[in-house]
């Protein structure tokens, strides 16, 4: 890659809409370009030329339905990208909410939240670490599953999709705790088993997720976390 190329690809992120639409996919939703627009407050003509230059950057897939279009987080690469620069690019402190609902949504994202298809927030750094802490996970050497963590996720009933060059285990720097949660395809098959077994619940319509009383019970006897750590 020419420094030009590179200087290029840099600039996709550089711009405060495109880094809202950017963050606002980590949902691994499909959004529409309106949905998009007001997400970010700008003008439709607005978000379409950056989507534009998204999608023609690589970042973004576009999908066509009739005469809706959505688009996504190209790969879960992508998502790790996204979230890597997030928690590099946070400010030492956060800003004031503004409201007691804001306050509330951003207690609620920083106790546990997806990040594209995996867990994030105090909840994926939870499971994380104590994956690690019970050999399960190893990080001394990037993050690998061990033989008994393979045999772990197959005793949970947790199904390992392995697709394409997706690693099985990739350490996602988290920007609310700023250090790594569990992403790659154990990831994503553990926060798909916790959400389908009913051990979280998402909240609302957005990233923020919940344990429940059942998943607490569950990672209690599963991974030795106390309740107390996941709320």
């Amino acid at each position: 890659m020419a420094a030009s190329d590179l200087a290029a690809f840099a600039a996709l992120f550089a711009d405060e809409t495109r880094a809202a639409f950017l963050l606002a996919l980590l949902d691994g939703r499909a959004w529409t370009a309106g949905e998009l627009a007001r997400h970010a407050g700008v003008a439709p003509s607005t978000a379409s030329e950056h989507l534009g230059r998204l999608v023609g950057g690589g970042l973004l897939a576009e999908e066509r339905q009739g005469r809706h279009r959505y688009v996504r987080l190209a790969d879960p690469g992508t998502a790790h990208l996204v979230e890597e620069l997030a928690a590099r690019s946070g400010p030492p402190a956060p800003a004031r909410p503004r409201s007691l609902r804001e306050a509330s949504a951003g207690a609620a994202m920083a106790r546990g939240r997806t990040c594209y298809d995996h867990l994030a927030g105090r909840l994926g750094t939870a499971l994380t670490e104590a994956l690690t802490a019970r050999g399960l996970l190893r990080q001394d050497t990037g993050f690998a599953l061990t033989d008994r963590g393979l045999a772990w996720f197959g005793e949970q009933g947790i199904v390992l999709v392995r697709k394409g060059r997706r690693p099985v285990a990739r350490g996602c720097l988290d920007w609310t705790e700023r250090r790594p949660h569990l992403a790659g395809a154990a990831g994503a098959a553990l926060c798909r088993h916790a959400l389908d077994a009913g051990w979280c619940v998402r909240i609302g319509s957005g990233r923020a997720v919940q344990v429940t009383p059942a998943g607490e019970e569950a990672l209690r006897a599963g991974l030795g976390i106390a309740p107390g750590a996941l709320r």
